[in-house]
């Protein structure tokens, strides 16, 4: 098989200076900062002419020459499982993603995800990112459920990529945390990174972390437990679960982060039971990647945050002095 003619782009004044795997993961065609470092790492790139490592700093004006590996299928078995479609067309696909589902297979998981079943649905997604997960632009944890957009075409994943990237992509979330929020709204700007005691949580003592910030707003107060509107402008690893814990309001649900909590006299006992982290993705807002067009996604409160929300209405209705409004 002949090898692809490279791509070649010319390092514009505002990449100038940045690493060169960030530059190769804004070239149409390759995707992620993850799958740019590995085609510099595997010889791929050319910087003027010579191979570079990923690190190196790239100069305004610089030519970048990036020549694209023949794609490999992916090795995840297409399964007939349920989609909640949100909207799909020739560029993407977006789901409401249920609860305890994971996006892609991973150790303990190679099975019953999100890509096993776009691939069932939409046939192979040959050089739609990594082979492990094709078509996956972002992520939410298993335990999390809404709006989540999976690319169809190589330049709807780079152009959908960069806009994360970028923090042009508007985010929307609603969580059940434990306590009364007292203000009505705050920021929480506080880098994260590995817990240095466990490393398989994030927190936001590691010393080393990267910078995230977290917006929100109170929707609805209860007896117990506060309806949260987030918005976060980052997008760290467990981000919001770590700032809400960190703000001494942890998400419902979370027994990663401290939301497994004994509610108070007079609260919903749903909020001591409740058997994930009250956590939702409920709109995204993106340009589309062929039209331009900017597009609002929402997906609706899942049936059991929404029995949670009418349990902690029933008992703040339950504390209500009698004739009260």
């Amino acid at each position: 098989m002949a090898q692809a003619a490279p791509i070649v782009v010319v390092v514009s004044p505002a990449l100038g200076g940045a690493r060169l795997d960030r530059v190769v993961a804004t070239v149409p065609g390759v995707g992620t900062r993850s799958q740019a470092k590995q085609l510099v790492d595997g010889g791929h790139v050319r910087v003027d002419g010579v191979v570079r490592k990923a690190s190196h700093p790239v100069p305004a004006g610089a030519t970048v020459a990036v020549t694209l590996p023949p794609p490999a299928p992916s090795t995840v078995a297409p399964e007939a499982l349920p989609l909640a479609v949100l909207f799909e067309d020739a560029d993407l696909m977006a789901i409401d993603k249920p609860p305890g589902m994971v996006v892609h297979p991973a150790p303990g998981a190679r099975s019953g995800t999100v890509v096993n079943a776009v691939l069932h649905r939409l046939g192979a997604l040959v050089g739609v990112g990594a082979p492990e997960r094709p078509g996956i632009v972002h992520r939410l944890d298993k335990d999390t459920s809404g709006v989540l957009l999976i690319a169809r075409t190589p330049a709807a994943l780079a152009v959908l990529g960069r806009q994360f990237r970028d923090r042009s992509v508007h985010k929307t979330y609603l969580a059940v945390v434990h306590g009364r929020v007292a203000r009505a709204s705050g920021v929480v700007d506080r880098p994260i990174g590995r817990d240095p005691r466990e490393r398989k949580r994030m927190s936001v003592r590691s010393g080393g972390g990267r910078a995230a910030v977290t917006r929100w707003s109170v929707a609805e107060r209860f007896p117990g437990a506060t309806l949260l509107t987030l918005h976060p402008e980052t997008g760290r690893t467990h981000q919001l679960r770590v700032h809400l814990a960190a703000l001494g309001h942890p998400i419902v649900g979370d027994a990663v982060y401290g939301g497994r909590r004994r509610p108070p006299a007079g609260a919903a006992p749903l909020l001591a039971t409740f058997p994930r982290q009250a956590l939702h993705a409920a709109e995204l807002t993106f340009v589309h990647p062929r039209t331009g067009v900017r597009t609002t996604l929402r997906a609706p409160i899942p049936d059991d945050i929404r029995v949670l929300l009418e349990a902690l209405r029933g008992a703040a209705d339950a504390r209500k002095p009698l004739g009260s409004a």
